[in-house]
């Protein structure tokens, strides 16, 4: 289930790796002030983090943990990468958030922010997965979805978003008009990542972990 580790590249690919994760917190980071609506997952953590008292930062951690709990339980492969993923993004989303300040009734200005916040989600996300050190809980979680029950990935990503997002919303997280959007560009922008830095997502054949031979 543990993805084996290339030390001769290690220092090199966790400094990119981290790279990455800078870059995705300060994605979820712009999202959040730019009052707007964030991603699903922003959306569920931002409510939560404020009913429980905690920092956005902690939360995301929190929930990341959470999330790789059932991936486990559904014995999906994850790798250094994921653990660097849980470890590392929510702290990253607490500097980012204790520096940019809120924005509202600036509607230029916000819509900026959100378009910067997709560019930088799929840089992060091209970085981060062109590393290849295992997926991130939210990933490893729609792929073992995908591999236990035989849906489509983009299925199983549609029916754990649609879930979350609505459970954030119920618990007053921040929806508006910026959550489509993002929903909207955030494929192609990733997209565009993946040709900027040459990156070759992995066919499901190799994105699934094989059953061990008998």
């Amino acid at each position: 289930m543990l993805k084996p580790i290339r030390w001769k590249t290690f220092l090199r690919d966790f400094i990119r790796i981290e790279v990455g994760f800078m870059l995705f917190g300060l994605a979820i980071s712009l999202m959040i002030r730019g009052n707007l609506g964030t991603s699903a997952w922003a959306v569920l953590e931002v409510a939560l983090a404020k009913r429980i008292g905690i920092s956005i930062g902690t939360m995301t951690v929190l929930m990341g943990f959470a999330v790789l709990s059932g991936a486990l339980i559904m014995r999906e492969q994850i790798g250094w990468g994921t653990l660097g993923n849980i470890l590392s993004i929510g702290p990253w989303e607490d500097l980012w958030l204790s520096i940019i300040p809120s924005v509202e009734h600036h509607l230029l200005l916000q819509i900026g922010m959100l378009l910067v916040a997709i560019f930088l989600m799929g840089l992060a996300s091209a970085i981060y997965i062109g590393v290849d050190a295992g997926a991130g809980p939210r990933d490893s979680m729609m792929l073992a979805i995908k591999r236990t029950t035989g849906i489509s990935i983009r299925a199983a990503r549609a029916i754990i978003e649609v879930t979350v997002v609505t459970i954030g919303w119920l618990l007053g997280g921040p929806v508006g008009i910026g959550t489509l959007v993002y929903a909207l560009l955030v494929g192609p922008s990733v997209q565009a990542g993946f040709k900027m830095f040459n990156v070759q997502p992995h066919g499901p054949e190799a994105l699934i972990p094989q059953a061990p031979e008998d």
